[in-house]
């Protein structure tokens, strides 16, 4: 039974194939492929100490985005325990 069902898996794939072959769909994907790796070569890649720099630039800036989130955090939960005391 499972043999079966590896055929028609690989039937309906086949299909679909042929389908998006037929309507040019494989030659646009293909030609798309091509256009993005020539893109891609355009590119300015940064080297390895800019992608440090970055990385230690996201890495504080994310570390201050919490602090401060936390700290409003106290901030407005302190003053919701004075207004609402059973809590």
């Amino acid at each position: 039974m499972s043999n079966l069902k590896l055929l028609i898996i690989i039937i309906a794939i086949g299909a679909t194939f042929g389908y998006l072959w037929r309507k040019g769909h494989v030659a646009q994907f293909s030609t798309y492929l091509a256009e993005t790796r020539e893109e891609l070569k355009k590119c300015t890649w940064p080297t390895k100490d800019e992608l440090k720099g970055s990385t230690v630039v996201v890495l504080i800036a994310t570390l201050l985005l919490g602090l401060f989130i936390i700290g409003v955090d106290f901030i407005v939960l302190s003053f919701v325990r004075r207004i609402l005391p059973q809590l």
